[in-house]
């Protein structure tokens, strides 16, 4: 494991038990925005980095009964903070790297990444990873239940020019790892860019 995962690990494993407490108004928002994604009944959908695995009862009800929910995650608490709550009985819960995924290629529809991108160590291969996994024309939806500008003041800081997330920054890193920027809102109450699998 790396020093970039064991990091990350240590970060959300401490923050783990008490996350859906401290942050228990984004349900709605987490629904609204699988809800533009265009999920199809019988799609497969990974969500990238679930953490407590809030995005999987509505990815489970866009893709019905027939379709396949994976959740993936690095951290074990957070795991296990998403069976506490329930929330295995809507998708696969996976304990492994969302930078060296255990999926075949273009076996995916969608990869949904909530605050994902801020924590992958290496963006551009890693998108390409997740590129590897979706079938040509599937999609990638990087979303945050806040804006960057609501995420700065709430950490604090003041957004950067160098953010990965700005539009300028996310358009080259996806275009140089498969991806099509289609799509990007950066407004207070959300955070939502929608690419398309190039190939």
């Amino acid at each position: 494991m790396t020093d970039d995962h064991t990091q990350v690990q240590a970060f959300f494993g401490s923050r783990a038990a008490d996350w859906d407490r401290r942050f228990p108004d984004d349900g709605p928002v987490y629904a609204a925005a699988v809800a533009e994604l265009g999920l199809r009944a019988g799609d497969t959908v990974l969500d990238a980095g679930c953490g407590t695995g809030r995005a999987l009862p509505a990815l489970r009800e866009a893709v019905g009964p027939g379709g396949t929910v994976l959740g993936i995650d690095l951290t074990p608490e957070m795991l296990q903070a998403a069976v506490g709550a329930g929330r295995d009985r809507y998708g696969r819960l996976i304990e492994g790297d969302v930078t060296a995924l255990p999926l075949r290629d273009a076996s995916v529809d969608l990869v949904f990444g909530a605050g994902l991108i801020s924590h992958l160590p290496h963006p551009e291969a890693d998108l390409r990873e997740l590129a590897r996994v979706v079938r040509p024309g599937g999609r990638l939806a990087l979303f945050h239940p806040v804006g960057r500008a609501a995420l700065a003041a709430r950490q604090g800081r003041h957004i950067s020019p160098e953010d990965l997330r700005a539009e300028p920054n996310l358009r080259r890193i996806l275009d140089g790892s498969g991806w099509r920027l289609d799509s990007y809102v950066d407004e207070d109450a959300r955070y939502l860019a929608l690419a398309t699998r190039r190939g």
